[in-house]
């Protein structure tokens, strides 16, 4: 079973990233992400932390942003940073604040600085093939897919997922590239016969797991989104064990999706400030 290495993939894209920032800082301007974080989530926190230190290597600033309040003052902060023409990209980190949800925020971030796609917008320009940012996650599938020479054009698809962020996405992107996309989701009936048939698997559920050999035709290319901590460690969507006598190739879990996700998102920001 060949090994999808995130790693040395978000590594050739922080080549790139590298290049344009210095052309973007020798015209005058210093690529910038602001990174907004609602709470003390640790989760929410580490990531942000890796974010920061990863665009430290790469010539992107990354800034910090914490509400000083509830929705209201969140909301005020995301329209204060899509008014600064110092910023070229946004996120807003999860979990958000009770009584907020992600399409309210989203739709606070102008589309051409939604670098994570989170306004309803840029799905829809997604979805009808408009210029635009696609999550940053979803868009890492097709990166490593494409990166790792997988045929997408004409193979079978299965989305284990359907949510906004991952699965709903990435099945707009595999069909762009002409791949036939099944979305499969909790109420999928015999879902392994299903996830069977497929050339790619894209497990996006978060279920520690739950896919395992049944579920891969032999020399299937696996795709494992999720992440949970375990007593066992990180660990994602896919029972590796069980699966790695018949997979053909695997993201692993860390190491694989995240890594490239990360560099995504900085790569959006070098994009968004070209384009402004």
């Amino acid at each position: 079973m060949r090994l999808l290495d995130g790693r040395s993939m978000a590594a050739e894209i922080g080549r790139y990233v590298i290049d344009e920032a210095e052309r973007l800082m020798v015209a005058g301007h210093t690529p910038t992400l602001a990174v907004v974080l609602p709470g003390a989530d640790p989760a929410a926190r580490s990531y942000t932390h890796i974010i920061e230190r990863t665009a430290g290597k790469v010539g992107v600033r990354c800034e910090p942003h914490q509400p000083a309040g509830g929705p209201a003052a969140l909301l005020d902060l995301v329209d204060a940073l899509a008014a600064d023409p110092l910023v070229d990209g946004i996120i807003v980190q999860t979990p958000l604040p009770t009584g907020l949800n992600s399409r309210e925020v989203g739709e606070h971030i102008p589309v051409e600085k939604d670098v994570d796609g989170m306004n309803p917008a840029s799905l829809g320009r997604l979805a009808l093939g408009l210029p635009g940012f696609a999550p940053a996650t979803a868009a890492a599938v097709v990166e490593i897919l494409t990166r790792a020479a997988i045929p997408m054009a004409g193979a079978r698809a299965c989305v284990i997922g359907r949510g906004p962020v991952v699965g709903k996405p990435v099945s707009l992107l595999l069909l762009a590239e002409d791949a036939t996309v099944t979305v499969c989701h909790s109420r999928t009936a015999d879902l392994v016969t299903v996830a069977h048939e497929a050339d790619i698997i894209v497990a996006a559920t978060g279920r520690p797991g739950l896919v395992g050999a049944g579920f891969v035709r032999p020399g299937a290319t696996v795709i494992d989104v999720g992440t949970a901590v375990t007593a066992a460690g990180q660990v994602g969507d896919v029972d590796v064990a069980a699966i790695a006598p018949v997979a053909g190739a695997l993201t692993p879990v860390p190491g694989g999706v995240g890594p490239v996700t990360t560099m995504l998102l900085l790569r959006n920001t070098i994009r968004a400030a070209q384009r402004r």
